[in-house]
């Protein structure tokens, strides 16, 4: 009995044993691993940082673009308010077309460097080891630990990703975020254990809202994963794993959701251009044509170079032939979730219409654990040194793909191995871009300007020009002007700051004729001499162009008052109704109220049969006043404009009474004017005037709205072309906080209500924009459109119900409306009235046709 007894407890000591040293065994594998990944990403993190010291270029048009965006979000989070709901709503509007995670997960790296695209990319850092850490973990659920840190090494070695690791876009952490989401979707899939199995669909669900901050297009590669797993849930009649999926996509929503509620019409619009619209521009194929399924397919060697596509496939080929069959150790369930993932990933981005080189890279590191295995599969007597040989040869192309090295039969041969775009260091060369920027600031040290960037090539664009100035706490705006035929001296007389080259244009060729015509109008004005000029290092001239005069001039003054003052008002002493005249404001002040406040300037008959009055309200300086706030000194500004009496003006004298209006508190006070007096005369002479001031456009904009369809279609390309001249649309807030004042004053104007309205509108006050639009159904109750604009607002603002009691007067005055029936259905669909919805919803196709 005792000898059972022992060899019981021998048996058991045994077994316990044996788990215990397999559980040592398994978590050292856990930190082997988890050095050898940490390994890898350090080499790859030197070698990145290697390229950053010696490479002087400039970011081209899309990188710079995203750099500027996460400085406008370093900006906003340097006074956070963690628990406002209106704060938030600020942060999600910042950046209505682009989700911002990755903008805010950059803004430490710029907090602790000074900013610069070196400093933004070391953002790339921290999603290489998400990456990293993902393959690897995938690879070792599906197959081993052998194929998990070949994998890991490859995305490395991939020439797609490494290519676009030193560009500060989305493409490479929309590829990480895909990779964690695919390794948690994984480690849920294999998990057996119940409470476990509801912390990887937690996570899963986290995870996939956060890809969705990072960037849309993550669903295109994580939908077919989510549906194949949630459909299978269903066929085994799984109800727990079911209910662990929907918990998790309501998790995803409520991460990702405030930023989509604040920005989805914007987005849909964006969408629309970025897939449609660019995809016709670009001249891709359409879905009909066979090519468009192959795209993406012919870009592989160019994606992974021919060394690391064909020695795997030589490997798992020579493994056929001998063995006949796949290895003994390999489920054939990995190979079925990894393809999966990659023809749903694949024929996803091939049903987008807009092609291009990056958009598939979420593919790859699936696509380089297959490699990987294939790697593991060549003979073992030889194998080791083909691995090993292969990632010296791709170590190799990568050296000659970065570095300008190996003269011209080293970049044959790296073209012929690997056959995509190079990213050479730029090295010695000297790019103007702080240069420009600064010349402007000492020009102009107390203004915010924008400059017309003519050209646009890769080095000189308006991006990067933006960029720098952005760098510069945002004193200085890039933007694309004279890219329409009809409106090449409306921007030349909106700007006073341009930038002309010689030589190449660039990417011009679409609107080459107005853009030609806009260089010709700023080199050969007399108005725009040149400011200064700079050498290239491609051998052109750069030309910085100021206007003269300069429509606004700020200067220092000795003495400071209190309050603002309006010491003079230069004005012809008449003019026509219903033309511009040419205007000049000097004003007086102390600094922070020249700088935020707003004037209400009052034109009115002072005859005793006039009573006609019209309204140039704005911010002094338009808003772009830059003045120090810790200074005793005051500030005179000079303001030359131009002012549009009303067409129905009665002849006769007007003068000027000016009130101050605070932005922040909404306080006024009478401001003393000059004795000055107009005469409106239609027989009168109209003098020579510039552009009318934003505000003023915007109003005569408003006019167009009873029209409905036809208006808005010339509002907003108008609006497109203003945006232009104030790149933070301050204009729009001023207009909203006059015009509600103004409206305050006389609620039964017609024309201030429809103006609000359309200024909070475009500043995306949702119940700003209610409450003129409602006030404009009362004061033009028997126009559709008004009553149209009012339901739209709300389904905005997801308010079905009130949309559809808006819209009926709408639908009452104008029944076959295919617009109102849209909408009508929208509400419905909102509503759960589906049948209704498809009902009214067909009128889509009177819209589009």
């Amino acid at each position: 009995m005792s000898n059972i007894v022992w060899e019981a407890r021998f048996s058991f000591d045994e077994v316990q044993s044996y788990r215990e040293g397999k559980v040592i065994a398994e978590g050292s594998k856990k930190i082997t691993g988890a050095i050898a990944i940490s390994i890898i990403w350090l080499i790859g993190a030197i070698s990145d940082r290697l390229w950053f010291i010696f490479d002087r270029s400039v970011p081209a048009w899309d990188p710079a673009y995203y750099l500027t965006g996460s400085l406008i979000y370093r900006r906003a989070f340097e006074d956070p308010q963690w628990f406002s709901g209106q704060w938030w709503d600020y942060i999600w509007n910042l950046s209505a077309k682009i989700p911002p995670l990755v903008y805010i997960l950059t803004i430490p790296f710029q907090n602790i460097w000074d900013p610069s695209p070196d400093t933004a990319n070391l953002v790339h850092l921290l999603f290489s080891a998400i990456l990293l850490g993902s393959v690897y973990g995938i690879g070792c659920q599906l197959f081993n630990r052998q194929v998990a840190l070949w994998a890991a090494g490859l995305c490395l070695l991939l020439p797609a990703l490494y290519l676009y690791r030193f560009e500060y876009l989305l493409d490479y952490p929309v590829t990480a975020s895909v990779a964690f989401c695919f390794f948690l979707l994984t480690m849920w899939r294999k998990c057996e254990q119940p409470r476990y199995q509801w912390l990887w669909a937690i996570a899963v669900g986290i995870s996939v809202g956060l890809a969705f901050l990072v960037k849309q297009t993550t669903a295109l590669f994580l939908f077919v994963p989510l549906l194949w797993v949630t459909v299978g849930t269903l066929k085994r009649r799984d109800w727990g794993r079911f209910f662990q999926m929907a918990i998790a996509g309501l998790l995803s929503v409520l991460v990702f959701g405030p930023w989509l509620s604040n920005t989805w019409l914007l987005m849909i619009t964006s969408v629309q251009r970025a897939t449609i619209y660019a995809a016709r521009a670009e001249g891709d194929p359409p879905l009909t044509d066979p090519e468009a399924w192959t795209y993406y397919l012919s870009l592989l060697p160019d994606h992974v170079s021919w060394p690391l596509l064909l020695v795997p496939i030589v490997g798992f080929l020579l493994y056929l032939i001998r063995w006949r069959s796949l290895p003994p150790d390999t489920p054939k369930s990995s190979f079925a979730w990894l393809g999966v993932f990659l023809i749903g990933g694949y024929l996803l981005c091939s049903l987008n219409p807009n092609k291009d080189f990056r958009y598939n890279f979420a593919l790859l590191p699936m696509l380089s654990i297959v490699l990987a295995w294939g790697l593991t599969l060549w003979p073992k007597w030889w194998g080791v040194r083909v691995r090993w040989g292969t990632l010296a040869l791709a170590v190799l192309l990568m050296i000659l793909t970065l570095w300008p090295v190996g003269g011209v039969p080293g970049q044959q041969f790296r073209s012929l191995l690997s056959p995509g775009n190079t990213r050479h260091a730029e090295i010695g060369v000297n790019w103007p871009h702080p240069e420009i920027i600064s010349t402007i600031l000492a020009a102009e040290p107390y203004l915010q300007n924008t400059i017309g960037v003519l050209p646009s090539t890769e080095n000189i664009n308006q991006h990067n020009i933006d960029y720098y100035g952005a760098i510069k706490d945002f004193q200085v705006y890039g933007r694309q002007v004279g890219i329409a035929y009809d409106e090449v001296s409306q921007d030349a007389g909106s700007l006073c700051w341009f930038i002309t080259k010689t030589g190449d244009q660039g990417s011009v060729d679409r609107i080459k004729e107005a853009q030609a015509l806009m260089v010709t109008a700023i080199a050969q004005g007399p108005q725009f001499p040149v400011y200064r000029n700079w050498l290239l290092p491609d051998g052109s001239t750069l030309n910085l162009h100021r206007c003269t005069p300069s429509p606004v001039e700020v200067s220092p003054r000795a003495d400071i008052s209190e309050v603002v003052n309006l010491e003079a008002v230069i004005v012809p002493e008449s003019t026509p109704p219903g033309t511009p005249i040419p205007i000049t404001y000097i004003w007086s002040g102390p600094p922070q109220q020249l700088e935020s406040g707003l004037v209400l300037l009052t034109w009115t008959g002072s005859d005793d049969d006039n009573n006609t009055q019209w309204f140039h309200d704005r911010a002094i300086g338009s808003g772009r006043l830059e003045l120090p706030e810790d200074t005793a000194t005051g500030f005179e500004v000079v303001e030359r404009m131009a002012m549009l009496p009303p067409p129905d003006a009665t002849p006769g004298n007007y003068t000027l009474q000016a009130t101050y209006l605070s932005r922040e508190t909404g306080e006024t006070y009478a401001i003393a004017s000059p004795p000055i007096t107009l005469t409106i005369d239609p027989n009168a002479a109209p003098s020579p005037a510039p552009e009318l001031d934003l505000i003023t456009q915007l109003q005569q904009l408003a006019l167009k709205l009873p029209q409905g369809i036809q208006g808005l279609e010339v509002i907003f390309n108008e609006i497109r072309r203003i945006n232009q001249y104030d790149p933070v649309q301050d204009y729009t807030k001023q207009a909203q906080k006059t015009l509600a004042y103004r409206l305050n004053q006389e609620p039964d104007n017609l024309n201030l209500a429809y103006s609000l309205a359309l200024a909070s509108v475009l500043e995306q006050d949702v119940n700003g924009a209610i409450a003129a639009l409602e006030t404009v159904t009362k004061l033009d109750p028997n126009n559709p459109f008004a009553h149209g604009y009012l339901a739209f607002v709300h389904l905005y603002n997801f308010n079905a119900r009130a949309a559809e009691i808006a819209l009926k007067p709408a639908l009452e005055l104008s029944p076959e409306q295919p617009e109102f029936l849209v909408l009508r259905g929208v509400s419905a669909l909102l509503q759960g009235r589906f049948m209704q919805a498809k009902q009214d919803l067909q009128a889509l196709s009177l819209i589009n046709n």
